[in-house]
Formats: C-alpha cells, structure tokens, sequence
C-alpha cells in the first residue's frame, strides 16, 4: 500500500481547510458577531467565504453549464450533452441542440488529459455550437475508475481516439488541444493505414508537443532534467480509500494543482487576497472574474500513472512522435502513411507551454501529405490559453480554423456513398 498514506494525507489536508473556511464563514455571519461593530469579523467571514470555496472546488468535476445556443431563427435552443460512446476511462459525448437541423460541419474536440477536466474547453465549444455539430472526449478521474478495469497508457488513448473517430466517419474534423496533439496525430497515421475510409477530413493541432525539442519550455526542461525513477518516485501515489479507485497508481491532481500554484505563487496569493477584500466590501458576486476562473482552474483530476509516465518518457523524453518511431500494440505508426487527410497547426508567439516550433513539427512528419493540404499559423502576441479559448481564439484563429474546415469539407477521392455511424440518442 506505498503512498497510499500520502494521498490521504493531502485529501486531509483539503478537508481539513475547506472545514476551516466553512467554519470561519459560520462565525463572521453569526448574529451576535454582526452586534459587534468590528471589521476584524467582517474580514473573518470573507476569508472563510473564499477558502471554503476554492478547497471544495478541488473535487468536484465543474457542470459544462452551456444552457442554449441562439439558432439561425433567433430562436434560443437547448442544449443537451449525451454521450454516444461509453468507455472506461472516457467518454465521447455530443452536444445536442435541440429543435435545430443538423449542421453539416462535425467537429470532435479531443481534450487534454493533463489534470484538468474537458470542461476546460467550454468557451471553445460555445463558440464552436452555433455552426457546427460538437463533440468532446469526455476524459474520466482516475481516482474514480476502480483496479478492476485495468492500465491507461499513452497507447490507449490513441486506441481510444482511433475509436471515436471510426465511430463518427469519414466526414470528421478533429481539433485536438495541447497534449493530445502528437497522440491524434499517431490516431489519424493508424486509420491511414489500418482503416483508410474511416480517417476524418482534416486534423487542426492546437499548440501541441508534437517535437518537444524544437523550442525549449520550463515544461521541456524539467522532463529532461529529470530521471524517470525521480519523477516516480515523487510524483505517483496510490488512491486512498475515500474514491473508487482505491489503490490505483496515479499522478494526483491535488499534487499537480500545487505544482501550478507555485509557479505563480505570487499572482494566486495577490488575486485569493484581492478577492477576500471584495467580499469583505460586498463587491464580490458567485459568478464573478475571480470565481469563474478559479472554479475551473481549481477542479483537478487524477492521471493514471501509466499515462503520466508514459507521457514523459516517450513524446518528451525519447520524442517517439517526432522521430516517426511511435508504436501501439506492438505496430510502429508511420505518420508518412498520412496522405488525404488535410493538417493545421496552431500556434502562439507567446506560449509558454507549447512554444512556437512544436507543433507546426507535424508538417515536416507528413511525407506522404501533398503541400497543398498543409497549413500553419502562428498567432502574434497569444499565450497557451489564448489559442483555443481566448480572445486570440475569438477573433483570429476561429475563423481561419472553419474555414479551414470548409475548404476540406469534402474528398477530393472518390469514394462509395457512406451512411454515418453516429449513434443518435433520445435527449
């Protein structure tokens, strides 16, 4: 049971704090306190206010929250997330608009595992809903998936992207964000070659690791700098017994969060504080600046650690993606069997993650792709986040992406009519 005792320990240590914000926003709103004419009360209910609220958010999965989408009728329409394919460690689901015709762009936005939840992608998807159909890989909490259903590695997940884009057809576009990027990359080269007629239209690689070493990161330096048996040895621990993964080996997002945390120590300290003195001065509101960041930055999942490890030694460490060496069950992909399906990549001048060089990598891998269904774009002055949710995204990068989209909307081989695969289910 090694480290199983640690992972407790930092759950204790959430609780511990999120009981103590509680408690202290129960005493600053006690009736005989607010008789006292005393700041240092009104201060003390702030404080609570705002502890309570961040520890609690560290585990709860955030709601998508995305109501309705306004149709080309000026109607509003609702909005219903069903799944359409269930599995283990993720889900692929759809956002339904109800009562709207079908839009003929489909788009599948494959979501980063690296500790946050696909939510963190909500603005890209509401600005994607009012032209297109939506779906998402919804990916699971480790802690909550038990023993019982086995490993999730990098090769997995490629397995699981193969899936889903065989189960939504060849009229797919794909949008993978941030890490996945090399991974749907390795999906797309294994349909090429196992699957031809299931490969989506195009691929748009969003600020993904696709060579680690084209451009040097505090996140490349570290997964250098360190040993594998270093990083297992201080980064992977067991589930405790409070979830239903109980003893399954993960890379805890409670652990992550504080890696995040102290990066910017200084920023987070000043923004909690600035934030305690708005509630203290009734200036705060539940769905304000600060709250609607947090909410989400806070909500942390758990990694496997067969995922996390692998992730580092093979697209970081012995940079499989980028060397064209990348293998799933035992079969190298070769992503030069790439030869229809049109490649985007995205990046930022400014990103701090991802920097400009890793991802637009992937053009020189696509050997067997015609220059003529290759693109690239790097947007001035954007970070990481601006890429895919920001106001670079809003402005600049979402319409160069659709109409990317649109201009690879249909194949140019001719191929049998095709009836879609795409499970409808009843909202």
């Amino acid at each position: 049971m090694k480290y199983m005792l640690t992972y407790d320990l930092m759950e204790t240590m959430r609780v511990t704090n999120q009981w103590m914000g509680a408690t202290a926003q129960a005493m600053g709103a006690f009736p005989a306190v607010q008789m006292t004419p005393n700041p240092w009360f009104k201060m003390l209910g702030a404080w609570g206010e705002v502890t309570e609220r961040a520890f609690s958010r560290m585990v709860a999965k955030p709601d998508w929250n995305i109501a309705s989408v306004v149709g080309e009728d000026g109607r509003d329409h609702l909005v219903v997330v069903e799944p359409v394919v269930t599995k283990a460690f993720g889900d692929l689901i759809h956002f339904k608009v109800t009562d709207r015709p079908e839009k003929p762009r489909k788009i599948m936005l494959v979501a980063p595992m690296s500790g946050h939840y696909a939510t963190l992608l909500r603005s890209t998807v509401v600005s994607l809903l009012p032209d297109a159909e939506v779906y998402i890989t919804d990916w699971h909490n480790a802690r909550d998936i038990p023993v019982s259903e086995g490993k999730f590695d990098i090769e997995d997940y490629t397995l699981y992207l193969v899936e889903f884009m065989r189960h939504l057809g060849p009229d797919t576009h794909v949008i993978a964000v941030c890490q996945p990027a090399p991974l749907a990359l390795a999906a797309t080269a294994y349909l090429a070659e196992d699957e031809p007629d299931a490969q989506p239209r195009s691929l748009t690689l969003i600020g993904g690791p696709i060579d680690p070493d084209a451009a040097a990161t505090d996140v490349t330096d570290f997964g250098r700098r360190v040993t594998m048996g270093q990083l297992e040895e201080s980064a992977i621990q067991r589930v405790g017994f409070k979830y239903p993964g109980v003893g399954r080996m993960v890379y805890p997002g409670l652990l992550q969060l504080a890696s995040f945390m102290s990066m910017n120590a200084e920023k987070h300290s000043r923004a909690f504080g600035e934030q305690i003195l708005r509630v203290a001065q009734d200036e705060a509101g539940e769905h304000d600046k600060h709250n609607k960041f947090y909410d989400e930055y806070l909500a942390v999942m758990d990694m496997t650690s067969e995922f996390y490890l692998s992730t580092v030694e093979r697209i970081f460490k012995g940079l499989e993606i980028a060397k064209n060496e990348f293998v799933v069950e035992g079969r190298r992909v070769d992503i030069g069997k790439i030869t229809t399906v049109a490649v985007k990549t995205v990046e930022g001048s400014n990103d701090d993650i991802s920097a400009p060089g890793q991802c637009i990598a992937a053009l020189d891998l696509l050997t067997g792709l015609p220059d003529e269904k290759k693109a690239s774009h790097v947007e001035p002055g954007a970070g990481h986040y601006g890429i895919f949710a920001g106001r670079s995204w809003r402005n600049n990068i979402r319409p160069l992406v659709l109409d990317f989209i649109d201009a690879n909307a249909t194949d140019a081989t001719p191929k049998k009519k095709r009836r879609s695969n795409v499970t409808k289910l009843k909202a």
